[in-house]
């Protein structure tokens, strides 16, 4: 019912604006938060035409002019204004603000103020929290979902759905449903690992810049991922579907959209960097208490080609990211240290692919000599979340590390996984074990609580808890120095 009742707020709030024809303008794409901080933010918004999708199930841009106004309480009393930004075709009419100066730990509130010749037009309000930091004890609280695929969930099995049909009429109005079931969670923030949109599909694929962005209009204006993501900032990844189709490498002449394409589309819809930034690494890490650290790697803009041979020169992260992954890791001293990354790193996955850590002639010796790295020099806490695959895991690498995978977050993405031990997977000889996946297929994500411990939950679409593990923490060994990756 709060869902409900925000989403008709924030249509009156737009309606109650100027209504002349010259100052009707929308946020129908609501507003987000990204890259939180200790002390820092990115807000952004987008001006449309519309609250809703066009003819040509689009939903168009609109110039004009908006600012964000923030506080640490719903009053807005001392409240801090931003630079007014002017919405322009050239980022898609994408207004994004880097909010710096924050308190730790604070709850602030926003707003934004918008119109075609002045911010007379004043939105919802929504929330977020600033990160307590490296000092707080407090326990952390988010979600991670992957895989949300438009067309599957829209068309069902013209788009080729491999999983349950189960999206209704309302659900194709209101959005997916794992957003909504989400906030019972008390999520302080979401982590999307990739495959945000896809471009590629049966119903249609998009290639061109127009086309591309379409598809990130008809994904976020859904009112369940509106008001989520209003009060909840996020952390965002991409992988192959939202960078160019599946298991995409930079092959140049592959086919549409381009490589480089992929990338400015990715950076400019999403609050990763500040707008207009071409040149910082999206790979990075946040640390977000004593005992939480996360880390966020980039999976296609640095990769090797997938058909080149395996080996110690085929790398899918790039030397220099690799080598910032292993120093940052090493210089942590979290208790929990966790890589979330687009794809796999233990699995297991399909035989026939050769697209990451886990495929056997994609980029296992990498993956092998990294975890080979991490046992030599003692990281202790250490797992990894991963997205890409549609099915929920829990599995464990014979050199001891695991592997979390958060599934599809729609039903209609979702599908039976690899077993260890099949003929047709990366593990053959059943090396890996998998203490949990789900007996039938299902959208969901995963819901995580750290602390000194640290819990991670495995939850359908609807909300219901599938599997729960509980970690304990073992006492870290000091690091002095640590040895480069094995080649």
């Amino acid at each position: 019912m709060h869902k409900l009742i925000w989403t008709t707020v924030f249509a009156l709030s737009v309606a109650a604006g100027p209504t002349s024809a010259a100052d009707d303008v929308f946020l129908g794409q609501g507003m987000m938060v990204g890259e939180v901080t200790t002390d820092s933010a990115l807000i952004q918004t987008r001006l449309t035409v519309s609250d809703h999708l066009d003819g040509d199930g689009d939903l168009a841009g609109a110039g004009g002019v908006a600012l964000v106004e923030y506080a640490d309480n719903p009053a807005f009393d001392n409240a801090t204004e931003s630079k007014t930004a002017t919405t322009t075709a050239d980022h898609d009419f994408i207004a994004r603000w880097q909010v710096d100066g924050l308190r730790p730990g604070t709850k602030y509130h926003y707003r934004i103020r918008f119109g075609i010749t002045s911010p007379s037009q004043i939105g919802p309000t929504g929330t977020f929290h600033t990160l307590a930091g490296q000092t707080s004890d407090a326990m952390v609280r988010f979600v991670v979902g992957s895989c949300m695929n438009y067309c599957k969930f829209m068309y069902g099995k013209p788009a080729k759905a491999s999983g349950p049909i189960t999206a209704t009429d309302e659900d194709k109005q209101l959005g997916y449903r794992s957003f909504a079931a989400m906030p019972s969670f008390a999520p302080e923030f979401f982590v999307g690992t990739g495959d945000i949109v896809y471009y590629d599909n049966p119903v249609r694929n998009a290639k061109s810049r127009s086309q591309m962005r379409k598809c990130w209009h008809e994904q976020f204006r859904f009112p369940r991922m509106i008001d989520f993501l209003a009060q909840t900032p996020a952390y965002w990844s991409k992988d192959d579907h939202d960078f160019r189709f599946d298991d995409a490498d930079r092959r140049d002449r592959q086919r549409n959209p381009s490589p480089s394409k992929g990338i400015r589309i990715f950076r400019e819809q999403m609050p990763i960097v500040a707008q207009a930034d071409e040149t910082t690494a999206t790979y990075r890490t946040h640390r977000i208490s004593r005992h939480l650290q996360l880390w966020f790697t980039e999976g296609r803009d640095y990769r090797s080609l997938n058909e080149m041979e395996d080996g110690p020169e085929k790398t899918l992260w790039g030397t220099e990211q690799r080598e910032w992954l292993m120093r940052t890791l090493a210089e942590s001293d979290a208790t929990w240290k966790i890589l979330v990354t687009p794809t796999p790193m233990v699995g297991p996955d399909d035989k026939r692919k050769t697209d990451n850590h886990t495929n056997l002639g994609g980029f296992r010796h990498e993956a092998d000599a990294f975890f080979q790295w991490i046992q030599q020099n003692q990281i202790s806490g250490f797992l990894t979340i991963c997205g890409d695959r549609h099915w929920q895991y829990h599995s464990i690498h014979p050199s001891g590390i695991e592997e979390f995978a958060c599934g599809a977050l729609n039903d209609e993405n979702s599908r039976r996984g690899v077993s260890p031990g099949a003929k047709n997977g990366t593990d053959p000889q059943g090396l890996i074990r998998q203490p949990f996946t789900y007996d039938e297929p299902s959208g969901g994500f995963l819901a995580i609580e750290a602390d000194k411990h640290l819990k991670i939950q495995f939850v359908n679409d609807h909300g219901e808890v599938l599997h729960s593990v509980i970690k304990q923490a073992k006492e870290p060994k000091p690091v002095v120095g640590f040895t480069k990756i094995p080649r």
